[in-house]
């Protein structure tokens, strides 16, 4: 690999401006399901790839005018052009698959055509009879959820973190992003990821959309169907010898429906005093507890129970605004827009936010509060010109992505954002 610039990581809040992203486009492996795989590939219904292609176009459009953007697939092609970095990759997913009989098979693969196995999926052969009475079509499965590259992995301040993924269909995805930061030589640091050595490491799972930085020394982690609270416990034992996060407020999120699998699908924030939020889970109403942690000295100092989330963050001296997911009207539109990642927004600055168009009521509450509708072909087309406006949502149409579980925030892996 020819010598590059490295990129120096650094997330310290969830709102300063971008300078460098991580995306995947999503392709071939999103259709590479059917209605009867969609419940074991995390769907609950199957995409319109050249749909949901337009869509997220958009979002990368956007982000392209802010931002350093990496593809996926760009840096998973440098990795596997050295034959070290290829062999140590494959190793690990064929071992952790319980696949090591294709790994011969694999490294004799072309790079440019490995990399679409490794995503898209390896075809199962049938050359024998287990094979042959195996009703899978894959012997590495498609990752169709890659597209949400915020989850495999995640930065805090200058360190990496590789998830540690509830859903076993998604154990590759951590292992491709692990690769990239420990190999790639943009980045070439070493990531942190829960291994056999660590104490209940079982039951820890740890997932990027439940993991926000709220500033340097604060984060505000979800727990529930992807996140446990040994993975909450985890990252903490990694960070108290840094002494660098004093506070760590941890929601409890619900296990049904599906739209509640991440923190970030409840709460997401817009500026410096400025968020949105699902409101029977953020305040509590549906009876899921508020943890304040301090730690001091490379301790754990005290822990308990707070009334929620935003008064959490005013003890801390953060008075953030709260704006309703759907507006404040009824209870039926906020259920409709939360699912459809109606709280899932992605900050590019301060006051300067990615959503999804069809999201109107959530649209027309934060409208209210000072922020510009603006639709991203507007904006990709110039029509519209971004300086011109102090705080804005870019919509992207979204129709097709927001039923992949996900929107915005979920779609991306910030890297590095100014102080």
């Amino acid at each position: 690999m020819s010598e590059v610039e490295k990129i120096k990581v650094g997330i310290n809040s969830e709102i300063g401006e971008i300078e460098a992203v991580i995306i995947h486009s999503p392709g071939p492996e999103v259709e590479n399901m059917t209605p009867s795989t969609a419940e074991r590939a995390l769907y609950s219904d199957i995409l319109n790839l050249s749909v949901a292609s337009k869509e997220f176009s958009q979002l990368k459009g956007i982000l392209k005018n802010y931002a350093k953007v990496f593809e996926v697939k760009d840096l998973l092609y440098d990795i596997l052009k050295n034959e070290q970095s290829k062999k140590d990759l494959l190793k690990k997913i064929t071992n952790t698959c319980g696949l090591t009989d294709i790994y011969h098979k694999l490294t004799e693969i072309p790079e440019r055509i490995l990399i679409n196995q490794l995503i898209e999926g390896v075809l199962l052969e049938k050359i024998n009879l287990t094979n042959y009475l195996n009703k899978g079509n894959y012997s590495l499965e498609p990752l169709h959820n890659f597209f949400f590259t915020r989850d495999p992995s995640f930065v805090i301040n200058s360190n990496v973190f590789i998830a540690k993924m509830a859903k076993n269909v998604r154990i590759r995805e951590a292992l491709i992003m692990e690769a990239i930061f420990n190999y790639h030589p943009q980045f070439q640091i070493k990531a942190y990821c829960p291994d056999s050595k660590n104490i209940n490491e079982k039951a820890i799972t740890i997932e990027g959309g439940d993991i926000m930085v709220v500033n340097n020394n604060t984060l505000l982690i979800g727990i529930g169907p992807r996140t446990t609270s040994q993975g909450v416990d985890y990252i903490i034992n990694q960070l108290l010898e840094k002494e660098e996060i004093k506070y760590i407020i941890v929601q409890e999120l619900p296990y049904s429906p599906e739209s509640f699998i991440h923190l970030d699908m409840v709460l997401t924030f817009l500026d410096k005093n400025t968020c949105i939020i699902y409101e029977p889970v953020i305040y509590n109403r549906l009876n899921f507890q508020t943890v304040l942690i301090k730690l001091d000295k490379g301790k754990i100092k005290n822990i308990e129970t707070v009334d929620d989330v935003i008064i959490s963050l005013k003890k801390l001296g953060l008075d953030i605004r709260p704006v309703p997911c759907g507006g404040s009207k009824e209870i039926l539109i906020q259920e409709r827009e939360q699912w459809h990642s109606g709280a899932n927004f992605f900050a590019l600055a301060p006051g300067k936010i990615i959503g999804y168009e069809r999201n109107v009521h959530t649209n027309e509450a934060l409208n209210k509060h000072g922020y510009e509708i603006i639709k991203a072909t507007d904006v990709l087309n110039g029509i519209k010109d971004l300086n011109n406006y102090k705080k804005f949502v870019i919509t992207i149409e979204g129709g097709e992505l927001a039923r992949g579980g996900g929107g915005p925030r979920c779609m991306t892996l910030p890297i590095k954002r100014k102080n």
